[in-house]
């Protein structure tokens, strides 16, 4: 059973009170006070508008399509804890309309000549490659600044996110564009951060919740009696990010030479050309013409829109081989976990690459 919670005028109180100043003390003057102030504004509005999803459903005043869809994300919430053993608590059975598409704005920046990301570092979640904002026109302002200092920058909407725990994050309006399926997919890999989570290894920590998502989600369907998703889509994302992948591993080689500027430029500008031609290739001969990735394709590309691909499933073959190792028993496999979180880096590194042989 869950453990009784304070309601959420007094988490607000509380965040009102400490938050703020505990962030400054925490990040050592490492940025401007106007940003922490912003993150902190934009998490407590987020707070306030927190309200139970048991009484939206309930409310016959609401609208019906986000009832009916709340009804199928608590039915994917229970079997998150009972099934997948993930954290038994208030997150995703909460609800917040705040009013915009997205809830933060990342902002990526990378040198010209470089993949190599303009890390951010924060005493909860460690250091990350990107900065959030709540607001798209402070993320549009940062970004211009980057860009007036030589980087390559880009700008991701993000519809949801996780505290790691520290509160009580809501299913988000934002979210609601989603089929039924996806949002319980996104419960299953947000719920997995709060299991587990290494300070300073993206990788990882993307890459065993996205492993907790796919098998979460296969046993989720034959939960349901659903046979498992050959969607089709599936094999163009995993075809599409290795092609985004090949992409990056020519630039690094690309800038590891010593040449003028001039001529990197455009040698770069080559890659990405390149990178759109093998696209089209792909997409009219294996696709079928489906143009789902045309827009993003077409749009200016450069270092920073690269930056997310691969974070989030590098590892995934070594935690499906470590699942079966445990005999797909979940409490032994976040044991598991765990033991490879208190590794070194590097050891950690290590044993993931022997557990993806493994797999292969």
């Amino acid at each position: 059973m869950s453990r009784p919670l304070p309601s959420h005028g007094l988490l607000d109180r509380v965040f009102r009170i400490l938050f703020p100043g505990v962030m400054f003390l925490l990040l050592n003057g490492c940025s401007s006070v106007s940003y922490y102030s912003q993150l902190a504004s934009g998490q407590l509005q987020l707070l306030r508008a927190r309200e139970p999803v048991a009484k939206v459903i309930a409310d016959p005043s609401r609208d019906a399509s986000l009832r009916t869809h709340l009804i199928h994300s608590q039915k994917a919430r229970a079997f998150a804890s009972e099934h997948l053993h993930l954290p038994d608590n208030q997150s995703y059975r909460l609800y917040a309309d705040i009013g915009r598409p997205y809830v933060v704005w990342n902002v990526f920046a990378t040198p010209e000549f470089s993949l190599t990301p303009q890390n951010h570092c924060f005493p909860i979640a460690g250091c990350v490659a990107y900065r959030g904002y709540y607001s798209q026109s402070a993320a549009r302002g940062e970004a211009a600044l980057q860009r007036l200092q030589g980087m390559d920058v880009a700008i991701g909407g993000v519809e949801a996110y996780s505290t790691l725990g520290w509160f009580n994050d809501p299913i988000l309006n934002s979210m609601m564009g989603w089929g039924d399926e996806r949002l319980a997919t996104l419960i299953f890999h947000e719920l997995a951060h709060q299991r587990f989570y290494v300070k300073n290894d993206t990788e990882f920590n993307e890459s065993f919740a996205t492993f907790v998502e796919q098998e979460g989600t296969r046993q989720w369907r034959a939960f349901r009696g659903l046979p498992p998703d050959t969607d089709a889509r599936l094999k163009q994302r995993d075809q599409f990010i290795e092609l985004v992948l090949e992409t990056r591993s020519r630039l690094e080689k690309l800038y590891a030479q010593p040449m003028p500027a001039e001529q990197m430029r455009r040698d770069k500008a080559a890659e990405f050309e390149q990178f759109r031609r093998d696209y089209q290739v792909m997409r009219d001969s294996q696709w079928a013409g489906d143009k789902r990735y045309d827009a993003w394709v077409n749009m200016p590309l450069n270092n920073a829109r690269l930056l997310p691909f691969g974070l989030y499933d590098q590892w995934v073959p070594a935690f499906a081989a470590l699942f079966r190792q445990v005999g797909g028993d979940w409490l032994r496999f976040y044991a598991e976990v765990e033991k490879l979180g208190d590794l070194p880096v590097e050891k950690r590194k290590a044993a993931l690459k022997i557990l993806a042989v493994t797999d292969s």
